[in-house]
């Protein structure tokens, strides 16, 4: 077996970076960082708290409960899978917080139980009756009347039933493989007249909506009002599947699979072959958790946790729905008084006055855009649209970290290529949970002869940029667009991202370079206008804060305000320490993780941390720094793809790009003043790593950023309604 293709059972090398050795001298640990999965389940509470508020309309907050619930998924998969594999290695390795694998997965399992009790108090007291009093009711099969069940029998019978495969183990029968986040249900049974027990296990099939309208089980549940379960209608059906046997208990249960399973890929022939090969392994990978209902059978759980090599800790008893993902649908049900009103995103000012020629607009000046609220179609697609069809276009390229279907990039990229135009896109495989959409963009662009590259080998390639090549009166101009977000239309409409339209001839140089050194075999690891890691972003970073305690210490003003996914970096954190203890003005917007301590004594006093979660997620990165102005309209004005994380600034391929234009400046101005003054949205983080909701003050005004909060402001702001700041 080839290096590129042998499995790797350890943890790797960026796995244990994450794991160090503290140094003597350091004050504890735990007095420095909160842990980075602790800090992450306080994020998903945050998600889950949108439930409760009763300003969120109902079909919204019961949207958020299957969020959190499919977050928790993620997380099982990608950390718990990882911190297991460690644990099993016996490794002593701890994390900057002074915690080891083991001490932290007993950590975790506490606070998720805490979380799981949560979500079961809401969905049953608060959600269910609030349902109800709407008229939509989630039922038991019991429940039904006898009408009702009679057509759902007759349903079960003619749409389910063929579909089902009953699996027996018994010695002439092995116990069956069982699929990631599949339900499944357990039976215990026997011969009539035999006191012999044997198991068997019915998968609920994933190819039914596992919510069931009760008045027309096979019509579009959108339209409903009444559902069941479907491993509730299996359960209640079993008799059918296994006719003449006595059915002594029924359980539902559920099977979480790490997706922590890598294969080193520092001599990959084939990267596209090596992340098949991945995709392949992780089917089959170590069980991670088992969901189970209260009380659940000691006799099924045994069999389960011995058969699929659990602990009982790695055992979870919920009381919501087994798959509470299964809601979405129910958050989508056509009842407009029950959901946000929808929003219509703006196209950009002045991409609507460059009517057909938005090269000329983007040639007169830079042009930022802000999503959701201006619209990625009219700017960003349209941009790529554009050039498709443009003959003065002679070369498009793109990076695609993930996109969806529907996206008007593929066929736009396929024609382009198809008109003789050099199109080259880098497809990154190995986006967690999108790579086999992502193999199938890559064949489909390879077969319309596009030029598809997969990236530098050990690194992600996570950047967002785009460059149109034009010749213009006898030479080539180029035009970039780069953003923080994806190109994917889809959640361009439910994430908030930022994104640069420019002509600029020093910051195109730029992307031209980048794309060499992503698509080719460039050396260039220094740029002009752009911040690229991982050779250059960190020490830029870096720089930007030691001008900061230099300006504090000689007296000029000195500011940080920095806005971004997640911040777990050590040496980013530590020198942010460095740079509160000389007295620089530190604001971090962090929506997701945060691992530095704020307000800790001789630490940490002038840092402050907030946390933006509610309709949009929050997703755009920009990192600003006064450098000795008062003005923040002076100073450095930066975007990007990257948050301040090990694997984004060390094991990563992310770019920023300066924002120098004048009007591009007065808009992120604003933008931050919303963000810090948001009273509604808001979160702050306290020395112990918890949150606390903010509240608007009473003086604040009616259209004021503390009473709208920042999505309602934005949202108002582009349509011209009227604000204030």
């Amino acid at each position: 077996m080839s290096k590129s293709k042998k499995h790797n059972t350890k943890a790797t090398t960026t796995d244990r970076a994450r794991f160090t050795e503290r140094a003597d001298g350091e004050p504890p640990a735990h007095e420095l960082f909160v842990n980075r999965d602790l800090s992450w389940l306080e994020f998903n509470r945050r998600v889950l708290a949108q439930a409760t508020r009763d300003d969120t309309p109902l079909l919204e907050r019961v949207r958020f409960c299957a969020i959190f619930a499919n977050n928790l998924d993620e997380f099982f998969m990608k950390r718990v899978g990882l911190l297991k594999r460690l644990a099993h290695e016996g490794s002593t390795l701890h994390g900057h917080d002074g915690m080891g694998p083991q001490e932290l997965l007993g950590r975790i399992r506490e606070r998720v139980i805490g979380l799981q009790r949560e979500l079961g108090t809401i969905y049953h007291e608060q959600l269910l009756p609030a349902l109800h009093r709407e008229h939509i009711r989630v039922l038991r099969v019991e429940d039904l009347e006898r009408g009702d069940r009679e057509r759902i029998d007759e349903w079960f019978r003619r749409q389910v039933f063929p579909i089902l495969t009953p699996l027996a183990v018994d010695p002439g029968h092995r116990f069956p493989f069982i699929s990631n986040l599949s339900t499944s249900l357990g039976v215990l049974l026997s011969r009539p007249g035999e006191p012999e027990t044997h198991f068997a296990r019915v998968k609920i099939p994933g190819v039914i909506p596992n919510l069931v309208p009760v008045d027309d089980p096979s019509g579009p549940i959108a339209t409903q009002s009444r559902f069941v379960f479907l491993d509730d209608i299996v359960a209640s059906n079993l008799d059918d599947l296994f006719p003449g046997m006595q059915i002594h208990e029924v359980m539902a249960f559920r099977v979480t699979r790490s997706a922590a399973v890598e294969i080193e890929d520092q001599e990959v022939a084939d990267l596209l072959e090596h992340v098949e090969q991945e995709l392949r392994m992780r089917r089959f990978a170590d069980a991670v958790r088992l969901e189970v209902p209260p009380n659940p059978s000691a006799q099924i759980v045994g069999l389960l946790t011995r058969e699929l090599g659990l602990r009982p800790a790695d055992v979870y008893e919920t009381i919501t729905p087994m798959d509470t993902t299964d809601l979405f649908p129910l958050a989508d049900l056509e009842r407009p008084d029950l959901r946000f009103e929808p929003w219509s995103p703006v196209t950009p000012a002045r991409i609507a006055e460059a009517g057909g020629d938005l090269f000329r607009e983007i040639r007169a000046r830079d042009i930022l855009v802000h999503h959701p609220y201006e619209s990625f179609r009219s700017s960003v697609e349209r941009f790529i649209a554009n050039a498709a069809r443009d003959p003065d276009v002679l070369a498009i390229k793109l990076t695609l970290y993930r996109t969806s279907p529907s996206a008007a990039f593929i066929p736009s990229l396929i024609r382009a290529a198809e008109a003789g135009k050099q199109v080259a896109v880098l497809v990154e495989l190995r986006a967690r949970f999108d790579e086999h959409r992502n193999v199938r963009f890559a064949r489909q662009l390879e077969k319309a002869g596009v030029h598809v590259a997969y990236g530098v080998v050990g690194l992600k390639t996570h950047c967002k940029c785009a460059l149109v090549v034009r010749q213009e009166r006898g030479r080539l101009r180029c035009y970039a667009h780069i953003g923080t977000g994806n190109y994917h239309p889809k959640t361009a409409q439910l994430y908030t991202d930022l994104g640069l339209f420019t002509a600029n001839e020093a910051i195109t140089e730029d992307v031209v370079q980048l794309f060499n050194y992503l698509t080719g075999r460039s050396e260039q690891h220094v740029f002009d206008q752009l911040v690229v890691a991982p050779d250059q972003m960190r020490d830029t970073f870096c720089e930007l804060i030691d001008r900061e305690i230099e300006h504090a210490g000689a007296g000029r003003p000195a500011r940080i305000v920095a806005k971004m996914n997640a911040l777990e970096d050590h040496a980013i954190t530590m020198k942010l320490y460095e740079a509160s203890r000389a007295g620089v003005d530190i604001t971090l917007i962090v929506r997701g993780f945060c691992c530095l301590r704020p307000q800790v004594p001789g630490v940490s006093e002038n840092i402050r941390v907030r946390s933006i979660v509610g309709r949009f997620l929050e997703h755009s990165r920009f990192y600003h720094f006064a450098d000795g102005s008062d003005d923040p309209m002076d100073g450095v004005w930066l975007i990007g793809s990257a948050d301040w994380m090990y694997r984004n600034l060390n094991r990563r391929v992310e770019a920023c790009v300066p924002i120098v234009d004048e009007t591009a400046r007065r808009r992120m101005v604003e933008l931050m003043q919303v963000l810090l003054r948001d009273a509604r949205d808001a979160w702050e983080m306290q020395r112990d790593g918890s949150y606390v909701r903010l509240k608007p003050p009473k003086e604040a005004g009616e259209c004021s950023p503390e009473r709208l909060g920042t999505f309602r402001w934005l949202m108002r702001r582009a349509h011209g309604d009227p604000v204030d700041l």
